[in-house]
């Protein structure tokens, strides 16, 4: 497990502010091999080019949302263990060896997160919290395919519906203590807005519909 690879999905839509210090703490990460693919949803400003500068996998889009972007990274993916993180975001040191060890500890987990602490809001960085979000998240590929892709129809909250569909289909999780994701609040985080808060009720849903059809059954 040491040697296996890890590929990171980072979409990117004009993400020039903070994506160079994401792939930073992506890059630095030890413990084997990492492959980053930065995902560049039509962004307008200089996002590919600072992601080619720093000689990662590269591929351009026209903007079709985070869920959509998120699927192209991982069908470009060439690694048998899959992890996320937005453009926005930082890893702490340490993050992926950690998962990486429990994950080989024991090969029925399917999944492993870890908690997640919040910064560049008024009240400073916010206390640890146990999170099952895209950056805290280490996923087995086969596993992954298991759920199958994000939904695209939807701006935010393809990452819930997909932890649905996961423990629909029964893979296992396990959740770290320590710390695997600084999440960076600003102006722009998408989840912010009531529209796209909106998305969360249709995911909501359609887990109920999935799980009444299977009452019904």
């Amino acid at each position: 497990m040491g040697e296996a690879l890890v590929s990171v999905v980072i979409p990117a839509r004009n993400a020039a502010r903070f994506l160079e210090e994401a792939l930073a703490s992506a890059l630095a990460q030890e413990g084997g091999p990492v492959e980053a693919i930065v995902v560049d949803d039509g962004s307008t400003d200089g996002t590919a080019e600072i992601a080619e500068r720093m000689g990662v996998r590269v591929l351009r889009r026209e903007h079709g949302g985070i869920g959509a972007a998120r699927n192209r990274g991982v069908e470009a993916a060439r690694g048998e263990l899959l992890a996320f993180l937005d453009a926005d975001d930082v890893w702490p040191e340490g993050k992926l060896a950690a998962q990486r060890r429990a994950l080989e500890a024991d090969a029925g987990v399917d999944m492993v997160f870890g908690q997640a602490v919040e910064f560049g809001g008024e009240g400073g960085e916010s206390a640890p919290e146990a999170a099952m979000l895209p950056g805290t998240a280490l996923i087995r590929m086969e596993s992954f395919w298991r759920v199958g892709l994000f939904r695209e129809d939807v701006k935010v909250g393809e990452f819930i519906d997909w932890m649905v569909r996961a423990r629909e289909a029964g893979l296992r999780m396990k959740m770290l203590e320590g710390v695997c994701l600084r999440r960076r609040l600003h102006e722009e985080n998408t989840g912010r807005t009531a529209a796209n808060r909106l998305d969360y009720t249709m995911v909501v849903r359609a887990a109920l519909q999935r799980r009444r059809g299977r009452s019904v059954e």
